[in-house]
């Protein structure tokens, strides 16, 4: 990345380019507006300052990747085993531990390597070709080679190449949308501002790379290239953002370490028991081997893998698309749901929600850019538009007085233009009014005066069918009022006096309380002759007064109560202004308490990441910020222990995107920047669909938990058969269990219908629960104490009917079939117990019929490990007869089926 240059600090060490005169920043660069930068003082800033595009970022090699898979503790203690195997001759046992642990592997690196890189998709953004002047004349170059100091030339469609500062402005409107989260184009101009501490959105004489002329021409000078623009800023704290760890990634984490710290604790036990007993060593090993097998669920890694694949397949069903399979997890985590305001909460569709005509005010129904709604007066009662002259006029010019249009497309309403002029033209056409409507009954156009950000009006000059001449206007209400010379009212013109001019203010602040923008209409006859093209808005009438806003989305609110109710605050961040941001949201529900604060971008500059921490607790919005000021937010909710989702759409939301604990990018106005840094993409970009996926995550994490208590109960159950048999058997024991038998007990039997434990429907109470905390052990809420209770049960039971058969005289490999049979029988009867927080008593059989395919077909693989000579040679299993097997059958029913009928009897929640 190259360094800030020298040209910049000469710059800003006084003040920065926005503040200062355009005349200026050329002296400062050395650079003239007239000639551009020469050849040689060009190339001399080239080899200076380096090429204007974004730092490469280091790739990630593919084999070193595969190769950091094998870091899972987990599969390096299957690894020691199967190389133990291997060493003793224990081939079968090692070729089957090696495929287990190379499946798990590959797994886990195609998730990773598939993940795009964002950082190429935000150099993609970047203009190749620019328009500069060099050595006096205008030519075009690669945008690489600009340097600080060049003079570039931009029109509508241009994708401005570099940071620049202006120095013309002919209409020129910038969308800056995907940097700042403005929702429409901004207006540009090339006056200095007084204000050292602007916002990015408020830097009105600026432009910045990577952004779309929408309107308009214009010429800039360049003030920083490559990194050291603010899109390179943003690509700094995207590369320095580390992506954190999810908090299954830090559960898994932790219970990895407690079953390997108890695969030790028993080898080492058992161990020291065939030392004291005089064990032969090969024997000792072999047995360490069946341990630490059976002590770790080989399936739990390829396990959470397809669980969350299949969460993810029906969150994508529900508009919710996984780019990372932790993030199906993770929103059941959510504690916090950081939200953009634009597009998101709101419907990111301008529309008129109440106007003032003629002294009477009107509530605008409808939803966005949908032609269908009505006007209603204050008693509910709905215009009628053939009566209500001055509402009719006043509509009649804001849809004139316009350049945006009413379009149908893909069967949707749409408006081509500005939106909020699009506004005015959605809201006349509910009454049945439109421009065609007027060019059909020969109202024509004389001359237009279109809208700029000096005059803040935009005026049309028309000729109507009698012959009459109007000027008709609309534009900002303080410029409007400041040349009306009155008000119409009840079908005549009223002085604009002090008393009228109160009114009429009152009705602005009004409007503005509700957050709502306020545009004015007027209009003027023009027959008198005193009409002045240079200067035609003189002494207008003010017929009318446009409330305008973004709406929030209709299901927004039940959707934010929705998150409410599960325990998940959620928080606005947005680029909009503070006092707008507030409405909104005391509106939609997220502000409901005086003590939730509102803050802006300026006051996170003057606070210290402990005092930021100290505040976000008890933050409902926060309005004007940057994408520093983002990253800085989500850090401080993270410290605070708030599991953050962050929404976002911009090229400025990709760091807080990349750094949150899940990022949430919106896939329609999303650019690829922010869905490349995202975990979960909105296919609706829809807020409700996030509360949604909270509930399917939860759903998920829940139906893990009753995976790992099936797979950790049959690992105890393993493991204390086998202790069993050390314990009880004297100097000389034998083994109840294979290596092989409970790698298939772990992978067949009992891991198939585990599987089918992701399948379980939510809980009912699922939304009403608390989010878990971020350090919330895995076997929180009693589940520890049921897996060893459950896992002891049928370990001796297991191991009873193995000592059973020897005792019969039965050889070793029958009485080691009926150890497995009984604790295969066994899960499966556990099984429909695990899928429940209560009992099987309580929930019904067949409400999951997965898990019912699942069994028969676990029982139909377990009759080919017990019956066939194939398995009889794998595993070292014996037929058994029938009345063995349904013996270990009945044996094997006894613990889940006495456990909890004491638990439901006695109402202990840890049995």
């Amino acid at each position: 990345m190259n360094e800030m240059t020298n040209f910049d600090h000469q710059i800003t060490a006084d003040r920065p380019h926005w503040a200062r005169p355009a005349n200026e920043v050329e002296q400062a660069l050395k650079t003239s507006s007239a000639k551009g930068l020469s050849t040689p003082e060009a190339t001399e800033k080239l080899a200076e300052v380096g090429e204007n595009k974004l730092a490469d970022t280091a790739k990630v090699s593919p084999f070193l990747l595969f190769l950091e898979q094998f870091k899972s503790p987990l599969l390096i203690i299957l690894m020691v085993g199967a190389a133990i195997s291997f060493y003793t001759n224990h081939l079968v046992d090692a070729v089957a531990i090696g495929v287990i642990v190379l499946l798990n592997a590959t797994i886990s690196f195609f998730q990773e390597f598939k993940a795009a890189q964002s950082l190429a998709a935000l150099k993609d953004m970047a203009a190749p070709m620019a328009m500069v002047k060099r050595d006096g004349q205008w030519v075009e170059i690669p945008a690489a080679q600009l340097v600080p100091g060049d003079l570039l030339r931009f029109k509508a469609g241009d994708i401005i190449a570099a940071d620049v500062r202006f120095t013309d402005a002919a209409r020129l409107a910038v969308d800056e949308a995907a940097l700042t989260g403005e929702s429409e184009p901004v207006d540009k101009h090339t006056l200095p501002i007084d204000d050292d501490t602007l916002v990015l959105a408020d830097r009105l004489n600026m432009g910045f790379m990577s952004t779309k002329v929408t309107n308009g021409t214009g010429e800039g000078i360049v003030v920083a290239t490559g990194m050291d623009t603010e899109v390179g800023h943003i690509a700094h704290l995207m590369a320095t953002a580390e992506d954190p760890k999810t908090p299954l990634q830090e559960r898994i984490e932790k219970l990895s370490k407690v079953l390997i710290g108890a695969a030790l604790a028993v080898v080492a036990v058992v161990i020291g028991i065939g030392i004291f007993q005089g064990m032969d060593l090969n024997e000792m090993l072999s047995t360490g081997i069946s341990l630490s097998v059976a002590a770790i669920p080989e399936g739990l890694p390829t396990v959470v893998t397809i669980v969350l694949t299949l969460g993810s397949q029906r969150m994508a069903s529900n508009n919710a698309l996984a780019r990372k399979l932790s993030a199906v997890e993770t929103l059941g985590t959510t504690s916090v749901i950081c939200s953009d305001k634009t597009g998101t909460l709101t419907q990111n569709q301008m529309q008129v929600m109440r106007a003032w005509a003629g002294g009477k005010t009107w509530d605008v129904t409808g939803e966005g850019f949908d032609p269908n709604g009505a006007f209603v007066d204050a008693n509910g009662v709905e215009a009628d538009i053939r009566k209500e002259f001055d509402l009719r006029q006043m509509l009649n010019i804001s849809a004139y007085c316009n350049d945006a249009e009413l379009v149908i497309k893909d069967g949707r309403p749409m408006v081509q233009g500005n939106p909020t002029e699009g506004a005015l033209v959605v809201a006349a056409a509910k009454v049945g009014l439109s421009r065609e409507r007027l060019q059909e009954r020969k109202v024509r156009t004389l001359e237009a005066f279109p809208f700029d950000s000096t005059r803040k009006m935009m005026s049309v000059h028309v000729q109507t069918p009698n012959g009459e001449n109007f000027l008709v206007a609309k534009g900002a209400p303080d410029v409007i009022l400041n040349r009306a010379k009155g008000v119409w009212m009840d079908g005549a013109v009223h002085p604009l006096t002090a008393d009228m001019r109160a009114q009429v203010e009152a009705v602005i602040d009004d409007f503005g309380s509700r957050a709502l923008r306020t545009l004015a209409v007027a209009f003027r006859q023009t027959d008198d002759g005193s009409f002045d093209p240079e200067d035609p808005e003189q002494n207008i009438v003010l017929i009318g007064i446009h409330g305008i806003m973004d709406p929030p989305r209709p299901e927004v609110r039940d959707a934010v109560a929705d998150a409410t109710s599960a325990g998940i605050r959620t928080v606005m961040i947005t680029g909009d202004h503070a006092k707008t941001a507030e409405a909104i949201a005391t509106q939609i529900g997220i502000k409901t308490h005086d003590v939730q604060t509102v803050h802006t971008g300026a006051e996170l500059d003057q606070m210290s990441d402990e005092e930021l921490e100290a505040i976000v607790p008890h933050a409902a919005v926060f309005a004007r910020v940057t994408p520093e000021h983002k990253l800085r937010i989500v850090s401080a909710m993270q410290k605070t222990g708030e599991v953050a989702a962050m929404t976002g759409d911009g090229v400025n939301d990709a760091p807080a995107l990349r750094k949150a604990d899940i990022g949430v990018a919106m896939g329609i106005t999303g650019t690829s920047v922010a869905k490349d840094s995202a975990a979960l993409v909105l296919l609706d970009d829809n807020f409700s669909t996030i509360v949604k996926a909270v509930k399917e995550g939860r759903r998920i994490y829940d139906n893990l938990l009753k995976f790992v208590r099936q797979a950790l109960t049959a690992n105890v159950a393993e493991v204390s058969t086998i202790l069993f048999a050390f314990m009880l058997m004297g100097a000389d024991p034998l083994m109840p269990l294979t290596p092989l038998m409970i790698l298939w007990v772990n992978l067949v039997s009992d891991g198939i219908p585990a599987l089918a434990l992701g399948f379980e429907k939510a809980e009912g109470d699922i939304m009403q629960r608390q989010p878990r905390a971020r350090d919330e052990d895995i076997f929180a809420g009693g589940l520890k104490q049921r897996i060893l209770i459950r896992g002891l049960a049928v370990g001796a039971v297991s191991y009873w009917a193995f000592q059973e058969a020897l005792s019969l005289d039965l050889d070793l490999a029958t009485a080691q079939t009926m150890a497995f049979v009984t604790i295969m029988f066994a899960q499966l009867w556990h099984v429909f117990d695990a899928r429940t927080t209560t009992t099987l008593f309580r929930k019904s059989p067949f409400g999951n019929p997965k898990l019912l395919m699942a069994v028969g077909l676990s029982l139909a693989l377990s009759s080919v490990a017990v019956f066939t000579p194939l398995g009889h040679y794998v595993l070292g299993t014996s037929s058994l007869s029938p009345q063995l097997l349904l013996g270990c059958a009945f044996v094997a029913a006894l613990p889940t089926l006495v456990l909890s009928g004491a638990k439901e009897i006695f109402g202990w929640k840890w049995l």
